[in-house]
Order: C-alpha cells, then structure tokens, then sequence
C-alpha cells in the first residue's frame, strides 16, 4: 500500500477517489489523473459520496487525516426547506435582540413560510389575514419541482390533505406516513425578461463552517420558464417553476437552446436596464443571503475539517430588484443540459477540486482561485487590487464578482506559476 504520508507533502502520486454519480463530476476527477476505486470497500482519498452515504455510513467509518468529502454530516439543516426556515427565522430573532429591528430587517430576504402539517393552524390565521394572496406548497425535501403547486383558497388545501392522508394534528395515517411540507407566501411580482419569469442559480462552496470560510463562484445562470409569465392560470407549472427538469417536458422546449442566460449576460442585461448602482445593491443583497444563511446554520452544523460542500442556491428576483432566497440545495443537478451547461459545470468543478487540494499545491493564502472568489474567511474579505481584472466599475471593496469576467484560465496559470517560483526559492 503507498505511504499516506505523501499526500500531505504533495508530492506526485495518484489520488484514489470514489464517486456515486457518472456524469460531470466523473468526468472531471478522471480528467486529473485520479485513479477510480470501484469495489465497495476500496481504499479512497477523495469521495464524491450521496446524501445517503452520510447518512448511513458516515459516522461508522474511520477517516485518515488527508480524506475528503463532500458533504458536511447535518448539511440538511441548511438544504431541507423546513429546515432553513427555521434556521433563518432564529437568525433574525438573535440579530433583533442583539442589534434592533433594523439590522433584523437585513434578514428579510425568504418568503413567510410555514411548515404543515405542525403549522397549520398559525398558517390559517396569516392566510385569513391576506385573503386573496397566493401560496406555494413544496415537499420539504424533494427537488426538481416535484410535489409543488400553487393556491389561493384553504379549501385546495382540505382536498390536498384528503390526497396526502395526513391530519391537522400532525398525527399519521394508518395507511400512509405523514408527508411534511412547507407553505409560502409566492413572490408573485417577480422580475420578467420577455414577459417570462426566471430565477438564478449560483454555486458557494464551504470548506469550513468554524472558522467559516466561503468561496463564490463568478459564473452561473438563469433558469427561464418556457411560457409567459401570469397569475391567470396558476395550475400552469411551466409559468410559475422554473426548474429545468419542469421546462423540458414542455411541448416546445429546445434542448439546444435551452432555458438558460448565463450570470454574465443577465448582469449585462439589468446594467442596461438599471445602471450600475442598482446592479451592485442587488449583488450585495445576494453575497448577504450567502453569508446569512450560512451564519444561521454554523453553530448548529457538525464541522468536519474532511467535509466540504458545494452549495447551489436558487434566488429569485422581484420587479422592486430585491433578492429573494427559494432555496439551497446541498446536491445541486451536475448532469448538463447542454454543452454550455457542461462546460460550466466542468470548470466549476474542477476548480472546486483545485481549492480541495488533494495535491497540496496550495498555500492557504489564496483570494481567488479559478472561477473563485473567497468572499468569507471568518469575516468579509477585501479586494486588496481595486483594479483587478474582471472587477465591475465602480469596483467593489469585497471580494466577490458574481457575474463578472471570468478569466479563471489565466489565474489558474498564473497561480500555478507563482506557487512554482515559491517552491523553487
């Protein structure tokens, strides 16, 4: 067996990795070389496990000080959609006794959300207080749209729960477990581009919750529905979900095209629309979602100095150009829709791989590497280079650039010849 003592010296060896998915994610760890251990029980320095190996396998096994993985043991405090709610509902309760309403207020950023059945008689009396609003119903921990509609009246609800089999009380069926669920106030303003309705996915990456330390990544995209956008008909799920695997059932969905803008041309889109100052509010809004979200699950996350997380958040934007947070997946889709979206996702994660450093190539000190930026190293991190390439002008003092250039070839080569000269001298 080779001498595991080499990895932390970074000297040439092959690194063994396992992988449960064979898409982007394989692709990439083959592209560096890394050997792939297939038998169950294989020796492996880096894994690319699923949520169900955490769960089931996670805390029975013993690491070796070099492993990683990718996924923190309790991620779904963050990723289950009950879950962040009430995370983030305890966040602005700490921040109001702490600091006032005012800076709570910075909190507002996620719909009125209640979870059912445990919630449901609270949720009938915020109901009854809008009576003509409409509300979104979501599965707490399904993805890619499945098991969400919309209503405006309780009795949709009375016929849903007769569907679901679960009661007011919260007890079970004796036929069917109860299925929880959260229901929201739905953002029905939302911002339109060619009368449709879209939201934007962008990708954090967390290596470590204590001290917290988060990377943010440049690129991402824009998830367009297929049809335009109305209240008029709210049964029609490709107005209101923008999830790809909703839209690519739709009868004219081209899958050449898709329905994606790249980060890059939706910055450059709202910099015509609005102008730089209401661009860069919005981007603040976001990069505070980012880092909020995360504030209200580190006490509480089991930080494992082997895990990592690669974080995808959906963030809707309402004509008044305020962020809204919909949700954080913890396993965010890496099957490509198009050679675009493959490119994407095969930079992304090889650059996640590059910050990992399983080849111990890094320094620690690092600000940007490929398409990353650290926007978060126990505490916001500042551009010290103004002027920096890539940088949105006026330039921003932190060091995040979501939707800017992104030059990541160039900083991969020019780090690597940097780090090249310090290992010389």
């Amino acid at each position: 067996m080779y001498n595991r003592s080499r990895v932390n010296r970074g000297e040439n060896r092959v690194i063994r990795f396992k992988c449960t998915l064979q898409n982007t994610i394989a692709d990439v760890l083959r592209s560096r070389g890394w050997q792939e251990v297939k038998e169950e029980s294989g020796d492996w320095d880096f894994y690319w496990a699923d949520v169900g190996w955490m769960r089931e396998v996670f805390d029975h096994c013993y690491m070796e000080e070099h492993m990683r993985l990718n996924h923190f043991r309790n991620h779904y405090e963050l990723t289950r959609k009950n879950l962040m709610a009430k995370n983030l509902k305890r966040l602005r309760k700490q921040i109001e006794r702490d600091s006032g309403k005012i800076e709570a207020a910075k909190c507002d950023f996620f719909p009125t959300t209640f979870e059912l059945p445990a919630d449901y008689h609270i949720f009938v009396e915020e109901f009854k207080r809008s009576p003509n609003s409409t509300w979104i119903m979501k599965p707490i921990a399904k993805s890619q749209g499945k098991g969400i509609f919309l209503f405006r009246k309780l009795k949709d609800i009375m016929e849903w729960k007769k569907e679901d089999s679960w009661k007011i009380d919260g007890t079970k069926d004796d036929r069917e477990p109860v299925e929880n669920y959260v229901v929201q106030r739905y953002i029905d303003n939302p911002y339109l581009i060619g009368g449709r309705k879209f939201d934007i996915r962008c990708y954090v990456l967390v290596t470590s919750y204590i001290p917290l330390k988060v990377w943010l990544y440049r690129s991402g995209f824009g998830r367009m529905s297929n049809t335009r956008y109305s209240l008029d008909s709210i049964e029609d799920t490709y107005v209101h979900l923008t999830n790809v695997a909703i839209q690519k059932t739709a009868p004219d969905y081209d899958p050449e095209k898709g329905c994606k803008w790249s980060l890059i041309q939706l910055r450059m889109y709202l910099l015509a629309k609005h102008g730089p100052e209401a661009v860069e509010t919005l981007f603040r809004g976001m990069d505070d979602i980012f880092i909020k979200s995360l504030q209200s699950t580190q006490k509480i996350m089991i930080n494992d100095k082997h895990c990592f997380e690669l974080y995808g958040y959906d963030i809707l934007i309402d004509e008044t150009l305020k962020p809204w947070l919909l949700e954080i997946n913890a396993s965010p889709s890496l099957t490509a829709s198009n050679q675009q979206d493959y490119d994407l996702k095969f930079k992304l994660l090889h650059d996640v791989l590059t910050i990992i450093d399983m080849e111990g190539k890094l320094t620690g000190k690092e600000k940007r590497v490929g398409g990353f930026d650290l926007m978060w190293n126990d505490g916001p991190v500042h551009c010290e280079d103004l002027s920096m390439e890539g940088a949105p002008n006026p330039p921003y003092t932190t060091n995040t650039m979501l939707g800017c250039y992104n030059n990541r070839e160039d900083n991969l080569k020019k780090m690597m010849r940097s780090h090249g000269a310090s290992n010389k001298s």
